[in-house]
């Protein structure tokens, strides 16, 4: 990916991010990547082929936002995982909302577009990653069951926070509190 193709793609991804997929043209992006009209549709000829590189870039900008927060903790506790995973969805709701709001939009298209899918879905690998690397650590007895159930509690969270936002989400305790139901011993 050239530094110009980044560059349209960060605006198509800020695009989605606050006036929705359905506003997604390439003049949008021309218009809010401040370049010339024709500029977008150069570097990306279709929609499809702009939808395929938003993924792509999404998927790189996503990646970056989680890793930046995974790299500056060190899990042992369901607390210290509660504690990761709530900064990550606080992120997610305040300076990467565009890109969380996007993540969305994209899933949903995703659901009609398989190359779409393929490409959220091989994006989601590192994070998931990441994610069974700690459950093991705080001994999940189940860490594949309990990290869909940890990402599917958390993405409702960080859904309803962006359609519902308030000025003091905190989602750690709750998300420390399903942790440690989950790796409860029976």
């Amino acid at each position: 990916m050239t530094p110009r193709q980044a560059e349209l793609l960060d605006a198509a991804i800020e695009t989605i991010g606050t006036i929705g997929l359905r506003g997604l043209t390439h003049r949008a992006v021309d218009d809010a990547a401040g370049l010339a009209h024709g500029s977008t549709s150069n570097h990306f000829r279709s929609r499809d082929a702009l939808l395929i590189g938003v993924a792509e870039r999404f998927v790189e900008r996503e990646r970056a936002a989680f890793e930046a927060i995974a790299r500056t903790e060190v899990v042992v506790t369901p607390e210290d995982l509660g504690r990761t995973i709530g900064r990550f969805a606080i992120a997610s709701t305040r300076e990467n909302r565009s890109l969380t709001l996007a993540r969305y939009s994209l899933l949903v298209e995703a659901a009609m577009r398989p190359t779409l899918q393929q490409t959220m879905r091989e994006g989601g690998a590192d994070v998931n990653a990441w994610a069974l690397q700690w459950l093991r650590a705080v001994r999940s007895p189940h860490p594949e069951r309990d990290w869909v159930v940890l990402a599917n509690f958390v993405t409702g969270l960080v859904l309803h926070e962006l359609a519902h936002p308030t000025d003091d989400f905190d989602p750690t305790p709750r998300i420390t509190e399903l942790i440690d139901i989950l790796v409860e011993e029976p």
